[in-house]
């Protein structure tokens, strides 16, 4: 037992365990205070109660004299004569009074509930609520697998080995984070834009069950050492991933008897985005697991296929949809041009189903399938291009409010990421970029560039825009604004430090140099992604704090202090006395 606790492995695993833990008995000691010092109020507050009940008529007048007192406001005309002045022109009547300094965007106010059946609220919050866990979990295991590039002989135990770990992680924030945030805001969205309701209720309670197994049971059975043999991000065996397909085929049809029942004649291009890539990852799942072409080329291909479509085709054209729903909303403005998120639409599916071999160039797959492959990648300039344009000038005119506002930095951020990664992208799919990068950690850099800096920016905009909308609270300014600036620092350290270092370490090799030395020449740039990365997973635990203060507000327990409130105070009670 001692030798099994002295294993680094097990010890940083307990640490990490443990600072959730530590942070929840924060928040624990912070709860109680909260209720002993409310607990006191209340009693204090009943005392004042008590001796208002029995106030003389005296001091309740006193009160009363003292409120016209505070309350008394100059009328305006002292200093004018009590003639009333003739505005034919209507200059004064039309003058609007500005309290705030013109040039300055106030903050956002806490914004009204929308409309939103009860139980269709609560399934939203449920996935989302569901979506935070994973996301927290999901990076907890990638936190630890940062440490172990620092740190490689921290463990010997198998269940926490790289290779099994690494497929929980990257599973874990796909299926289990990204998956289910983007399917509760569709049940948020797609019943909007039809001025409808969710078809089915129960469909997509049943959606939520599914998808949750899939995610747990995959990960208990990666860390067993049961998985796909091989295949990035399908490591679950087939009939784990059958229960997540199974939550997205039958969401598919509650969103389409959704769109059938609707109120409105045209159907939003959000609606085209969402169900065609909830479409698109059923196939993507199929053609993955079918065995009838995974031997030899043809599993590379259907890796490469898979791999790319899920990001792209799932990942992307869900959160391209949704974007075109919330950042108007966000904006309180209308969509730039819907013509350039038909045109963004239809070439992403011409040009992104195309370029999954770009991973395998100089391999033994056909030189035309990788041309192909690269030529598709450059076109991927047409919708990227025609999102970012359409997305920046929806924006436009909003700028000066990026000081004041918690959430659209994120929205701008995502933004940002979505042209520069997508760029990236197509630059690394050149056969000169290929062979310098390729195989390096320069990819991984990349896939944090897309599924972090794009799709993870882009859920946390919704969740703020959102979740405030649907409880009427908001979280608190300084913690979400921590929390964009941990994970925007973080991400930039993670990415920039692995560009850096595998730019040199795709230069030796080309120069024919060790393999060893590319190994240590990587060390002190793993460091800086553990860093990164622990920057990350930090902000992950206030997003998770701040979507808690959303959904689980403070209850503050005010004792009256003016006349104004102790007078209602007498008053109400002389009413209950009636």
């Amino acid at each position: 037992m001692d030798e099994f606790l002295n294993e680094p492995g097990l010890q940083i695993t307990i640490i990490l365990i443990l600072l959730p833990i530590i942070f929840a008995l924060i928040l624990i000691l912070i709860k109680v205070n909260r209720m002993i010092s409310n607990t006191l109020k209340k009693r204090e507050l009943k005392k004042i109660y008590q001796h208002l009940g029995s106030l003389p008529p005296q001091e309740v007048a006193a009160l009363e004299e003292r409120k016209k007192e505070l309350e008394f406001q100059l009328s305006g005309n002292e200093l004018s004569s009590s003639k009333n002045v003739k505005d034919p022109r209507g200059l004064v009547d039309q003058a609007n009074e500005v309290h705030d300094i013109r040039f300055l965007q106030s903050k956002r106010k806490e914004v009204g509930k929308i409309l939103v059946p009860e139980e269709e609220k609560k399934l939203i919050l449920w996935f989302l609520g569901c979506s935070v866990f994973w996301l927290f979990m999901g990076t907890t295991v990638g936190e630890y697998l940062g440490i172990k590039f620092v740190a490689p002989d921290s463990d010997h135990l198998s269940w926490l080995s790289f290779g099994r770990l690494r497929p929980v992680h990257t599973n874990m924030v796909f299926w289990g984070w990204a998956s289910m945030a983007m399917l509760g805001f569709s049940y948020y969205v797609i019943p909007r834009v039809g001025n409808t309701k969710i078809f089915s209720l129960k469909i997509g309670y049943w959606s939520l069950i599914l998808m949750n197994s899939a995610v747990f049971l995959g990960s208990i059975c990666l860390m067993a050492g049961i998985n796909n043999s091989g295949g990035e991000y399908r490591e679950y065996i087939w009939p784990v991933m059958l229960l997540f397909a199974t939550g997205i085929v039958i969401s598919i049809y509650n969103h389409i008897k959704t769109i059938e029942f609707r109120k409105t004649e045209e159907i939003y291009v959000s609606n085209w985005y969402v169900v065609s890539a909830m479409m698109y990852v059923v196939v993507i799942l199929i053609v993955a697991y079918l065995p009838f072409w995974q031997d030899g080329l043809g599993e590379t291909i259907t890796q490469g296929y898979f791999m790319h479509q899920g990001v792209g085709m799932w990942f992307m054209f869900f959160n391209l949809g949704l974007m075109y729903y919330f950042l108007p909303q966000e904006l309180n403005s209308p969509v730039y041009s819907y013509s350039l998120s038909i045109l963004a639409f239809w070439t992403q599916i011409l040009f992104y189903t195309l370029i999954g071999t770009h991973h395998f160039i100089f391999s033994a797959i056909p030189w035309w399938m990788q041309t192909v492959a690269i030529v598709a990648s450059v076109g991927m300039v047409i919708p990227v291009t025609a999102g970012s344009v359409n997305f920046m000038m929806t924006i436009r005119g909003s700028w000066h409010r990026l000081k004041l506002s918690y959430v659209l930095p994120f929205y701008v951020v995502s933004v940002i990421f979505y042209f520069t990664g997508s760029m990236q992208g197509t630059a690394e799919a050149f056969r000169t970029t290929n062979l310098l990068w390729h195989f390096t950690d320069f990819t991984v850099a990349h896939s944090h560039l897309t599924m972090y800096g794009i799709i993870t920016f882009m859920l946390w905009s919704f969740t703020y825009t959102l979740v405030p909308r649907l409880t009427s609270h908001e979280p608190p300014s300084i913690t979400v604004g921590l929390h964009f600036w941990m994970a925007l620092i973080g991400v930039l350290v993670y990415t920039i430090s692995l560009m850096i270092g595998s730019t040199e370490k795709g230069m030796l090799w080309i120069d024919k140099k060790p393999f060893i030395e590319g190994v240590v020449k990587m060390v002190p740039f793993w460091l800086w992604r553990a860093i990164g990365g622990t920057m990350m997973w930090i902000s992950h635990i206030i997003f998770a704090y701040n979507f808690y203060r959303m959904i689980c507000p403070r209850k503050e327990i005010r004792i009256p202090e003016t006349p104004s409130e102790i007078l209602d105070i007498v008053h109400t009670q002389q009413n209950k006395a009636l």
